[in-house]
């Protein structure tokens, strides 16, 4: 991207964002899901593990939530694509406060609660597909940018509070710690019921075909586009490596447990590194860099995720660990929500909630894979050297990702082709929708539709 130039216009700044009331409601709804999804599973684990005594079971507890991904993550996304987005986020929340109330019956049988937790897993694929399909509609522009930013930083710090908050209040009540999830997602459901506006859907009766094509169809779109293939590649790459550090913490820190050092406290300080990374760096470099150049930055910070890592190989202590570990997530969550504008960009109108859950699925699938081999690895050899040796090669592969980025060139190119796309698809505006003139100081110039702009990634 040599010919690239910085633009001399700045950022969207919290107050833009926030100033629009729907994403205000998004965004609480959203953050009161995220604290109480973590809070259930500090609670879940430890009930597993109370009324089982079995460490399996209890660790099947905390897995069970990342396997509907797997199993109907991109079939049920699609769904998303056929109703309306604030139907689909309110009767999926309503869904799961149901289902977490009946977890929290005492006395429930541990099979009975995997069960109930598999089906509440279940409906977070098209809420969040809805979700991430609404954000665009809401969020024009740059601003788009760094609502994802937000979104991200506060999704972490949310992992963080929902887990020390769930175990401090399962060890006295891990029914009171369900029915507080419950509530949350009660609370959610009114907040999108009432904050946001009412949306056709995106696909309308016409183009509707059988859910398994409508399904292939997204994975068509995502790996079959060149610039959204290179973004999927791009993402994918980063979740090989960012999460292997938080994966592989307790193991790590039991390692110098006999160096005067807190094992419990270098487990803790390793997880919540990656995480306080990403925070930190998705606030500074959405909030402070212009929006051209994050996109100059997006393959230095590529290549510099993985590099922050290598240091492992000289088996420091927990502390610098946790620096490196941080280093990394800063890193990648600089280069996230560029990727994710490249790609609201890039996507036609249809395909959103489609092509997240394709995305969503991916990075659950990688991230846990990656976890999976590393700690098969550790098994045989020192962990400081897994990580090293794994993360150079993460140095190779994301050096390799970012010579084949496509060029400005076809950057504009996927954007333009995107754009009459998704101009054909919409025809003409309706009767009962503003005019992309009547929305000029509310909608960016970027988007054909004010009410059709295009998915992000997550």
């Amino acid at each position: 991207m040599s010919d690239e130039r910085p633009s001399t216009k700045g950022p969207a700044t919290f107050r833009e964002v926030f100033a629009e009331h729907e994403y205000r409601a998004v965004f609480a709804a959203s953050t009161l899901t995220w604290v109480g999804d973590y809070v259930a599973k500090a609670a879940v684990t430890l009930l597993v593990y109370r009324e089982t005594e079995s460490v399996a079971l209890s660790a099947a507890a905390f897995a069970v939530s990342y396997l509907p991904w797997l199993v109907g993550g991109p079939l049920l996304a699609t769904l998303a694509e056929r109703h309306r987005f604030r139907r689909v986020m309110v009767a999926c929340d309503l869904i799961r406060m149901a289902l977490m109330l009946l977890v929290a019956i005492p006395g429930m049988p541990v099979p009975v609660i995997l069960a109930l937790l598999f089906a509440t897993t279940l409906a977070n694929s098209p809420s969040q597909a809805a979700r991430s399909a609404l954000l665009p509609l809401i969020l024009p522009g740059d601003r788009l940018v760094v609502g994802l930013s937000i979104n991200a930083s506060v999704g972490q710090a949310a992992q963080v509070v929902g887990y020390l908050l769930g175990a401090a209040i399962a060890t006295v009540s891990p029914t009171a710690a369900l029915l507080m999830n419950a509530s949350a997602f009660a609370l959610s459901a009114a907040l999108v019921r009432f904050g946001v506006r009412d949306r056709p859907p995106a696909m309308n009766n016409t183009h509707r075909s059988h859910l398994l094509r409508e399904t292939a169809e997204g994975f068509g779109m995502v790996f079959g586009t060149p610039m959204l293939r290179a973004i999927a590649v791009l993402v994918f790459s980063a979740m090989l490596f960012s999460i292997v550090p938080e994966g592989l913490a307790a193991a790590w820190a039991n390692e110098h447990a006999g160096e005067n050092v807190d094992p419990g406290l270098s487990q803790a300080v390793i997880m919540a590194a990656t995480p306080a990374g990403f925070i930190l760096g998705g606030l500074v470099i959405g909030r402070t860099v212009a929006p051209a150049r994050r996109l100059l930055l997006l393959r230095p910070l590529a290549v510099a995720a993985p590099l922050a890592l290598v240091p492992a190989l000289l088996d420091p202590p927990p502390v610098v660990v946790a620096l490196l570990a941080g280093v990394c997530g800063f890193a990648v969550a600089g280069l996230l929500p560029t990727a994710n504008g490249l790609f609201v960009q890039s996507l036609p109108d249809g395909f959103r909630a489609r092509a997240f859950g394709v995305m969503a699925t991916g990075m659950q699938v990688i991230q846990g894979a990656a976890v999976l081999v590393t700690g098969l690895l550790a098994e045989r050899f020192p962990i400081p050297l897994v990580v090293g040796v794994w993360s150079a090669a993460g140095v190779v592969l994301m050096s390799l990702v970012i010579l084949r980025w496509p060029d400005q060139q076809t950057v504009a190119a996927s954007v333009e082709a995107a754009q009459t796309a998704s101009a054909a698809a919409a025809g003409t505006v309706a009767p009962d929708e503003p005019s992309e003139q009547d929305t000029s100081d509310h909608h960016g110039p970027d988007q054909v539709d004010p009410d059709r702009p295009r998915h992000a990634v997550t």
